[in-house]
């Protein structure tokens, strides 16, 4: 038998550090792997496609939201990006777990496909640190900065929303607790007794 993947959904306002977390705990994980979204946003330097999202035209996104091949898909700053609806379904009935990194819209539906999902929101420590990391990055004109720190207020105002809460202060801290969250879902009664089944049954007789 095997045990259903479990899907993570992480979220985070622009800047707070979500890319960065979710890539240096992926190593730590053995059975996860990162969904990749389709967008229509150009890729940027050193972005590879099918590796950090499928890169299309309008016109193909057009096309596969017609086709409902989306689990949720969202225009963020005039672009396009959307969830393959049968990759994420095919991995986790494979047993491996999925994290997709989307705004809590797109949260909210993908919840609706997979109720036993797990959310977590990642917040900066402050609105100051947030704007500073932003114009740190220097990949954004002050309009657009300006933009963003708009959308993060909204964005974060419903992280209640979600199951857990990392506030990224401290990368290393932060981490350990993302990682600890993973940790202890896979800990979860009924994932040891298909993961562990042989031993437990030795054990509980």
């Amino acid at each position: 038998m095997t045990q259903q993947g479990t899907l993570y959904i992480i979220s985070a306002p622009s800047g707070a550090g979500k890319t960065s977390l979710v890539k240096a705990l992926l190593p730590q994980l053995s059975a996860t792997r990162l969904s990749i979204s389709y967008t229509t946003r150009p890729a940027r330097a050193g972005e590879v496609d099918g590796v950090n999202y499928f890169f299309v035209d309008e016109a193909k996104f057009a096309q596969m939201v017609a086709a409902k091949n989306f689990m949720e898909y969202a225009t963020v700053f005039g672009y396009h990006y959307g969830t393959s609806h049968d990759w994420v379904t095919h991995a986790l009935t494979q047993g491996t777990d999925v994290i997709l990194e989307i705004d809590w819209q797109g949260a909210r539906v993908c919840r609706m496909f997979q109720p036993d999902s797990l959310l977590i929101f990642i917040l900066p420590p402050s609105k100051a640190v947030l704007q500073q990391r932003l114009e740190a990055r220097r990949l954004d004109s002050p309009e657009v900065i300006k933009r963003r720190l708009s959308e993060a207020a909204k964005e974060m105002s419903h992280s209640h929303e979600y199951d857990y809460i990392v506030i990224n202060d401290d990368f290393s801290h932060a981490l350990a607790e993302l990682q600890a969250i993973f940790v202890a879902n896979s800990l979860k009664t009924q994932r040891q007794l298909v993961k562990n089944r042989s031993i437990l049954d030795k054990i509980l007789l």
